[in-house]
């Protein structure tokens, strides 16, 4: 696989949608955020007059080539040796570089609080990374020694791939050549079956592959606008085989996409819907109770499935694992969320609610943009400029498959943002109870990703802070959200921290990083040792699937991941 390809990989890799406060985000959030830097620009001339005066003393510069603005060595947009060698393109980065620096300069000028000035540089990167030269034909040296290295065909095929995006991707640019993955084939290929189906989900059972298993199971339950097969991409970096290979009895739930008459699920429908699952994995598996693990949006619905359950005096829950999951959020975790303001959530949910829901490929379309460089340039410049296919990449077809998200879900998960219910033990109503982590006494395995853009690792350790559990582990794994998890024992650059000594853990993420060491290889070790110990005691596997209420419907994957909206 050429360096370029893999670079694609480990950048879109790290930057796969997710639920948030992002959904919240409308269009007149970016209006008025851009209204906020031309108003601070006409508040003080002098200022104005003062930035454009050093700005064009270094387009001076540039001109007579005195100019000593060169790209950060880091910058892989700039990586050609055209940049530093030929005249151009050197006169070219540094006109944009010098747009840049100007614009950071007049930026930090800016009287403004924290949160605009994160609006304030969120939208100047953006702006920044549409004005790279790089992202056209004229200002890539690299696209055009493809062209002529290729005779011309880089440029049609480009034109080919560009067609084909806008006559069937709706016209955003491929992330992922989907042709060589098929569902239960090279993709979701552990043995296993649905063994209840219900309008909202269905439940897969996966078969044992040791003879013992251990006498309580574990339910996974995914995030609602990505489907459940991240547990199971391949044989090699699949949770579910890694646990069923560790005699862990494993269910997961498989989430249907929403049409617009299905609107109306919201939050206590799918905590409904996990209660449903844990009661019949219980019924199955004749346990007493159920762990349960859960990613992103994922862990948000089982922090209020396990505060219910806390409510109604069930002691149904076993263990509780979080994987990149913010349950208490602030605006300033990531810059994107500085957009999110009380009436573009208010127009968001109006929109939401008129249509139903809320549809995949708009939820794909919002995420990219709000990472351009990463998303959307990157791919501009590969599938159109080089003439290359995107890569084909397991994480990544399973991100370009997303679902439709329900009105109500949505308006539901603002609600959670808006009025901090996980950090209000008692205080804020929802699924039919208060809602109140602090009742919940679970053994707590919280996993935080040290690049993760979506839910920093800092806003992920706050959780650790929120539930009356006395049993507390957090573990940081490299790289960043959906990579900080498919992070195997087969990869050799694997490594992450725990806090060294056992006990308590410290009030805030920058203490405990203090008290931490670096383990080298994978987390999935560490935390398959601490759930068996907590999984009872081993007993023979059983030889089928199911039980005489819950018989096998469909082969896993099941129905609902091939089921098209």
């Amino acid at each position: 696989m050429a360096d370029s390809e893999v670079r694609l990989e480990n950048e879109a890799a790290q930057s796969t949608s997710a639920l948030g406060p992002l959904i919240g985000v409308a269009r007149e959030d970016f209006v008025s955020a851009v209204a906020l830097l031309l108003r601070e620009t006409a508040s003080d001339p002098t200022r104005f007059i003062r930035h454009s005066t050093a700005m064009a003393q270094d387009m001076v510069k540039i001109l007579t080539g005195k100019s000593e603005l060169a790209p950060d060595p880091k910058d892989k947009r700039f990586m050609d040796p055209a940049w530093a060698f030929n005249p151009f393109f050197r006169a070219g980065a540094q006109y944009y570089l010098a747009v840049q620096k100007g614009m950071r300069s007049w930026l930090e000028e800016l009287e403004l609080d924290e949160l605009e000035r994160n609006r304030a540089n969120f939208i100047a990167n953006i702006i920044l990374d549409g004005l790279a030269p790089t992202n056209t034909l004229a200002g890539n040296p690299t696209a055009q020694k493809r062209l002529i290295d290729s005779g011309g065909l880089s440029l049609i095929k480009g034109l080919q791939n560009a067609y084909n995006d806008l006559v069937h991707n709706k016209g955003m640019v491929s992330q992922v050549d989907k042709r060589p993955f098929k569902l239960g084939e090279n993709v979701a290929t552990s043995k296993g079956a649905v063994v209840l189906r219900t309008e909202m989900m269905e439940l897969i059972h996966y078969a044992p592959t040791t003879d013992d298993v251990y006498e309580i199971p574990q339910l996974t339950i995914p995030p609602q606008i990505n489907k459940m097969y991240i547990n199971d991409l391949s044989p090699d970096k699949s949770v579910v085989k890694w646990q069923v290979d560790n005699g862990i009895q494993t269910f997961v739930i498989s989430w249907r996409n929403p049409t617009k008459e299905q609107g109306r699920w919201g939050m206590t429908d799918y905590v409904h819907s996990c209660r449903e699952a844990m009661e019949a994995v219980a019924a199955i598996t004749g346990a007493k109770k159920v762990n349960v693990s859960a990613g992103c949006s994922g862990g948000q619905t089982a922090a209020m499935l396990a505060s219910k359950l806390a409510a109604d005096g069930s002691d149904l829950l076993g263990t509780l694992t979080l994987m990149v999951c913010v349950l208490h959020p602030k605006a300033t975790d990531i810059e994107a969320g500085s957009l999110v303001s009380e009436n573009g959530m208010k127009l968001a949910r109006q929109r939401a609610q008129k249509a139903g829901v809320i549809k995949a490929d708009d939820l794909a379309r919002g995420f990219a943009w709000l990472r351009p460089n990463d998303l959307v340039w990157n791919y501009v410049i590969n599938n159109y400029l080089l003439g290359a296919d995107p890569p084909a990449f397991d994480v990544l077809f399973w991100n370009a498959d997303a679902t439709n998200l329900s009105a109500s879900l949505m308006g539901d998960f603002l609600t959670i943002y808006e009025t901090l219910a996980f950090t209000k033990p008692g205080e804020v109503e929802m699924v039919d109870h208060k809602i109140d982590l602090s009742k919940v006494t679970s053994d707590l395995f919280i996993l935080g990703g040290v690049t993760d853009h979506i839910t920093p690792w800092k806003a992920t350790y706050r959780s650790t802070q929120l539930f009356g559990s006395k049993d507390v582990t957090y573990v940081l794994s490299q790289s960043g959200h959906m990579q900080a998890i498919l992070n195997p024992p087969t990869n050799p650059k694997a490594k992450y921290y725990v806090q060294k000594k056992k006990g308590k853990l410290p009030a805030t993420p920058d203490a405990w990083l203090q008290g931490t060491e670096e383990v080298k290889g994978s987390w999935w070790p560490a935390w398959m040792e601490w759930v068996q110990a907590r999984s009872g005691k081993t007993k023979p596997a059983p030889e089928a699937l199911g039980n005489d209420t819950y018989q096998p419907l469909d082969p896993a994957p099941g129905l609902y991941v091939i089921e098209e909206v």
